[in-house]
């Protein structure tokens, strides 16, 4: 890919990123099928690019937007091919909370996510004075982190801090709140959801290539026995903290799930749609997983500046660091032309990454190296546009948020 993607940009100006269309297709169809035929909600954060998601959201079994902000899902929501997006993330923009109450077709687009009666209490004070109006819809953020016990005491916590909510006791008192509220005599809320992500196991890779065969699958294999038993827990507790808020009222969805958990998330009955975003574009992050492998579907081009010795080059920037615990796994990856590394006492920088390797003599000023990201849609945030590319060819391109004017977060 990356051979051909270098052809067919040769003209273009760096820094530039390309999606090979082929790729995705496969990476949607491979998603679809690991869902096993439960519908797929697409984490907006990981795309970050408004054309790809309705090019997504148009094929059958993916259905609605994760979104990452509430100015984001109300900018999404304005358009009729986007109906459907849910708030990943509790929200605390005032002026985005007035905007989607004051807004009703909005408000039957967008549902908000809770997991607090605080958070309750500053929505309901930021909408004391608000013209009547539809409820604003919510869901409920369950805690779905393992804790192990010894003696029935917690040992302790694998996974994301998020929710407090663990229960269905939890559950269940939110939901009465949630009812509770009211402005003048309407409902001010109405509770239509449940998300539970278990990140412990859709965002960490069980099979790490650090270079170490041994000490690589001794962590896989204690990787995987604790996602095992893992998954079995929050099966179990998302299935009865489910049944707790159904017996008050009735859910629209429960989310679960993520790119690197489909096929295990997909097993709970409570769960009637599945969460992902990161495996349409196959980022680094996704190598190490031993249930799937996503195709390359995107990557980001820098421009060879200077030669600081014989078998380095300078590219100008390339320092698009992924989110998440700093470390080698977070820094793009060169990888065309190949051969190329990372110079350890400088790395990934903000405005020039030296790289050494064999390649590095071949290579001019002007020439381009191309690099893998990180994670999925942060690399959206560094270009106007996805250049898309099939056959080798570019037929066209995909605005990304940032190429619309737009930065949510």
């Amino acid at each position: 890919m990356w051979r051909l993607a270098s052809a067919a940009c040769a003209e273009l100006s760096a820094p530039v990123a390309v999606l090979n269309v082929p790729a995705l297709s496969f990476n949607a169809g491979s998603l679809l099928r690991r869902a096993g035929g439960k519908p797929i909600r697409v984490a907006s954060k990981s795309i970050r690019s408004k054309d790809v998601l309705r090019a997504v959201l148009a094929q059958e079994g993916y259905a609605g937007i994760l979104a990452f902000t509430l100015p984001e899902a109300l900018w999404l929501a304005a358009d009729d091919a986007l109906t459907d997006v849910v708030v990943a993330y509790p929200t605390a923009d005032t002026h985005a909370l007035r905007a989607l109450a004051a807004d009703p077709q909005a408000c039957s687009r967008v549902t908000l996510m809770v997991d607090s009666a605080e958070q309750l209490d500053w929505m309901a004070a930021t909408l004391a004075d608000a013209p009547p109006g539809a409820p604003i819809r919510l869901a409920l953020d369950l805690d779905a982190s393992w804790r192990p016990q010894v003696g029935g005491r917690d040992v302790g916590h694998i996974g994301v801090r998020r929710s407090p909510l663990r229960s269905g006791a939890d559950a269940i008192s939110m939901t009465l709140d949630i009812a509770s509220r009211k402005l003048g005599n309407r409902p001010l809320f109405q509770l239509v959801g449940l998300m539970a992500y278990e990140a412990q196991i859709a965002g960490l890779q069980d099979t790490p290539r650090t270079g170490n065969p041994v000490a690589d699958l001794a962590k896989s294999t204690i990787l995987k026995q604790i996602q095992r038993s893992s998954m079995a827990e929050v099966i179990e507790r998302r299935s009865n903290v489910v049944a707790a808020v159904e017996n008050i009222v009735d859910l629209e969805f429960v989310n679960g799930g993520g790119t690197g958990s489909l096929e295990l998330t997909t097993q709970d009955p409570s769960v009637t749609e599945l969460a992902a975003g990161s495996g349409l574009f196959g980022p680094t992050l996704f190598d190490g997983y031993s249930r799937f492998s996503p195709a390359h579907a995107v990557g980001f081009a820098a421009q060879v500046v200077r030669r600081p010795t014989p078998d380095i080059v300078t590219v100008l920037g390339g320092g698009w660091i992924a989110s998440g615990p700093a470390g080698a796994d977070r820094s793009p990856v060169p990888v065309y032309p190949p051969g190329l590394t990372m110079v350890g006492t400088e790395g990934a920088g903000e405005v020039q990454t030296p790289l050494r390797g064999a390649a590095a003599a071949q290579l001019r000023i002007g020439d381009k190296v191309w690099f893998r990201h990180a994670k999925s849609g942060e690399v959206c945030e560094h270009v106007d546009e996805l250049v898309l590319l099939d056959g080798g060819k570019i037929v066209g391109g995909a605005l990304t948020y940032r190429g619309e004017g737009k930065a949510f977060v």
